[in-house]
């Protein structure tokens, strides 16, 4: 399974390191695009709604 979403405020590779490691407890894989600010997540069990708030916390709300 995989979701994608669009985070804003990811600026640096710093950000997208902060995003990786954040979801780390909530995804197999995180993939972010810092271009595109796209975040692609794959897991067998993911919740789109943990992810979003987690996205927030970490200061990148995803659109």
């Amino acid at each position: 399974m995989e979701i994608e979403l669009t985070a804003g405020n990811i600026k640096c590779g710093g950000c997208a390191q902060a995003i990786r490691d954040g979801l780390a407890d909530l995804a197999d894989d995180v993939e972010v695009d810092i271009d595109t600010g796209k975040v692609l997540v794959r897991g067998k069990q993911l919740d789109e709604t943990a992810i979003r708030n987690k996205l927030a916390d970490l200061g990148y709300p995803a659109a």
